[in-house]
Parts: C-alpha cells; structure tokens; sequence
C-alpha cells in the first residue's frame, strides 16, 4: 500500500491566463507559496482590513478623490498580494519587488488573475478536482 505525508509541500505550481492588452492572455506557471487554512485565514482578514483601511481614506478625501488615487491603491494592493503569494514564475523577467511591481502596473488584471489562480488551486483540491 502506497503511503503518503500528511504534511503539505512548501510551494506547488498552478498556470496563470495572464492577461495582455487586445484581449489575449498568456499562460504562464507560477509557484505559489503553500498555507494552511489558518494562514490563509490571517492572510485574507489582512488584505480585508487593508481594503478597509482604503475605503477609510477614500471617503476621507470626499470631492478631492481621484482615479489615480484609486488606481495607486489598487496597484499597491495587488503588489502586496502578489509578494506574498508567489515564490517563482515562468516569466523571463526574475522575480523580484521590481519587477511584480512592473507586471501589476503593465497588466490591469495581472494582479487578479494570480490571486484567482491560487484561490482557485486550494477549491479544486478541496473539491478533488
């Protein structure tokens, strides 16, 4: 009889449909970063009060709100939900603070399309595919 570990591999691999401008996307492999269901708990209850944190300011800046402003938020959400799921992709560009930085500003749906991704990696495994 076969016998497995209960315990989770650190990383596991998942392909990403990267969106591109004129509505291709491309496919790329990334390696995200494995938690359990209490991290990913604290991880989500972060990003959750994060966004919180900006509808706050929002609302502060009343009339003087701006796009840039909601797409500089934005942007610095998905740069930090990005760092903190992935540890390796197939883009030639190495992975670095620069350069996730470059993808989310390049690809307006980049940044969802990786957090989809790894969502999406923990449903199938919890629904067995």
């Amino acid at each position: 009889m076969a016998k497995f570990k209960i315990a989770q591999n650190p990383t596991f691999q998942a392909d990403v449909d990267i969106p591109r401008a004129g509505g291709t996307t491309i496919k790329v492999q990334f390696e995200f970063r494995y938690r359990d269901r209490k991290e990913l708990a604290a991880l989500f209850a972060g990003w959750q009060e994060g966004a919180k944190e900006d509808q706050e300011r929002f609302k502060a800046k009343g009339d003087q709100l701006t796009l840039v402003d909601i797409t500089d938020s934005h942007i610095e959400r998905q740069v930090e939900q990005v760092t903190q799921l992935v540890a390796g992709w197939g883009f030639e560009d190495k992975l670095s603070p620069e350069s996730i930085r470059a993808l989310v500003e390049t690809s307006a749906g980049a940044g969802d399309a990786i957090v989809d991704a790894y969502q999406k990696a923990f449903s199938s495994a919890r629904l067995g595919n």
